[in-house]
């Protein structure tokens, strides 16, 4: 199985992973290697207070106005850890200051208007973020990339989803013994969602519609390369890159 590591603070440690350039004094520039992509994990719980004091200098006005709008504090301190973060480092890769950075938003893919994936002007960069309790996962590429992580769920949440699933995923599913399905589950869900995220389409696309596969070792995708993604214990992350030379 190919299995991506993460960028990670030295010395690095088996539970914190929190890239060292997100801290002050903050990157001057990154370097993007075309073979992409390159891959953060962000401890947002220890990274929290961090992102808190620098959010009035780093986010803009829309997205001070939406960590503003959430009710619970855990989704707040997610949203503001991910997205200074994403400055950071887009800001970092662009050698521009954080708050410079300018970010559009595509056509959808079905109306055409435009409220698609968040972009950069020009399409020389292109990003993907993904949240879950705790972690935040970000990858940049210069070709479209999508990303997931998330936690692995109970065997209820399971059998509750298992209707989105590909009719060869769930038939996969079926013949595993139950304590296996979770991570077998969740291996399949981080897998499509990168990708969907990939096409720039997301969840608005029928997720049963591609077949991913269950098992240690993605399927293969016409024009795209999709790999998992070594994260914390209790957690799969999956990464979706298309194919610069289709």
């Amino acid at each position: 199985m190919t299995i991506l590591t993460t960028r990670t603070a030295p010395p690095p440690t088996a539970d914190l992973l929190v890239p060292s350039r997100l801290s002050d004094p903050g990157p001057a520039r990154a370097a993007l290697l075309p073979a992409g992509p390159d891959l953060w994990l962000v401890d947002t719980t220890g990274y929290r207070a961090h992102a808190a004091r620098h959010a009035p200098g780093t986010l803009d006005a829309q997205e001070l106005a939406r960590a503003a709008e959430f009710v619970r504090a855990a989704d707040r301190d997610a949203y503001v850890c991910a997205h200074v973060a994403l400055r950071r480092l887009l800001g970092a890769y662009l050698g521009i200051a954080p708050r410079a950075v300018t970010v559009d938003r595509a056509p959808c893919a079905h109306c055409q208007e435009p409220h698609g994936r968040p972009v950069l002007p020009g399409g020389a960069l292109h990003f993907s973020l993904s949240h879950c309790h705790g972690l935040s996962l970000l990858a940049f590429a210069t070709v479209p990339v999508g990303v997931d992580v998330e936690e692995v769920p109970s065997a209820r949440t399971i059998a509750e989803t298992a209707d989105v699933l590909h009719p060869r995923e769930a038939a996969e599913l079926a013949v595993l013994p139950a304590a296996e399905r979770p991570l077998a589950f969740t291996r399949v869900w981080t897998r499509k969602e990168a990708y969907l995220k990939g096409l720039g389409v997301g969840l608005s696309e029928d997720p049963a519609a591609d077949y991913v596969g269950s098992g240690p070792v993605p399927a293969l995708l016409a024009d795209w390369a999709l790999t998992d993604v070594l994260v914390p214990e209790g957690h799969c992350a999956a990464v979706a890159l298309r194919n610069p030379y289709p």
